[in-house]
């Protein structure tokens, strides 16, 4: 069985939620407490042994590009001034030559062309897409190696779920699910936002894939979905009988940042996990 070594990052979408913050920054480049939030998801890969980072961009993104390269003038600044607690900090976004690459998506055609642009970087094999709108959160045991793990023992197509109250089901994409073992469900089938009272489970896709590379000859068709664009979803639902698929509860604590509200509250979760933060937010929320 082939290693997961490549991630794919589709971060070429507008940001429209957070207007106008994002007329010239990129969402992915918003804060969570002193991190962006392209950091925690590329992070999560490199804890799960990633080796190549693919980030399918778009126009006005070239921050993301500037953010995972190395600031000369920055750094021989912060050194000149023997700020060594600072340098510390970029480390995590600096990388050897070669293992970040970028490619375009020059129209926005969905989750599955961002996916697609990306085939020719992949190659033939499996690979992860991580959604960096999803931030979810447990740095000593990440998502995506947690299902890193369950594809070395399941092998084919892995992805990430969370059981949701029954009242939310019609916003998600739900599993239909067969066999259970543990944290690992079999899957059987998936509906995309069931209507209230039809959905087969409570277990709810949150934005992590592992995907064998025969989904890349199913998104060449172009087929449309939802909304008229080329969804992942649909091309995943086609595997589902032909490869072994399976969804991995995750074991942490979510926060949806493609909403303002889930983007609030991560900053103040995350803030009151830090020593240096913790006593003066505390201190604050009590004053409200």
């Amino acid at each position: 069985m082939k290693k997961v070594r490549k991630a794919i990052f589709p971060v070429a979408g507008l940001g429209t939620r957070f207007l106008p913050a994002t007329k010239a920054v990129p969402k992915e480049m918003l804060p969570v407490v002193d991190k962006p939030l392209i950091q925690y998801a590329v992070d999560e890969a490199r804890a799960a042994g990633i080796e190549q980072m693919i980030f399918v961009t778009g126009r006005g993104k070239s921050a993301i590009e500037d953010h995972f390269d190395i600031a000369y003038e920055l750094e021989d600044t912060l050194s000149a001034r023997d700020k060594s607690h600072l340098l510390e900090t970029l480390e995590g976004s600096r990388f050897a030559p070669g293992s970040i690459a970028y490619v375009r998506q020059q129209e926005p055609l969905g989750l599955g062309h961002a996916v697609w642009c990306a085939r020719d970087l992949v190659g033939d094999e499996p690979f992860a897409v991580l959604l960096a709108d999803e931030l979810l959160w447990n740095p000593g045991y990440p998502c995506l190696k947690q299902m890193v793990e369950t594809h070395e023992e399941k092998g084919g197509n892995v992805i990430a779920v969370l059981e949701v109250p029954e009242e939310h089901t019609d916003r998600y994409g739900i599993v239909d699910p067969g066999a259970r073992d543990g944290n690992v469900t079999e899957v059987r089938g998936f509906v995309e936002k069931p209507k209230l009272g039809t959905a087969p489970s409570r277990l709810a896709a949150v934005g992590r894939y592992i995907i064998q590379p025969a989904v890349f000859g199913l998104l060449a068709e172009g087929a449309r979905g939802a909304g008229g664009e080329i969804q992942l979803t649909d091309a995943l639902a086609r595997l589902i009988g032909k490869q072994p698929f399976h969804a991995q509860t995750f074991q942490g604590v979510r926060h949806d940042c493609g909403d303002k509200a889930g983007f609030i509250q991560a900053n103040i979760a995350l803030a009151l996990e830090r020593p240096d933060l913790e006593p003066a937010i505390r201190a604050f929320l009590k004053t409200i």
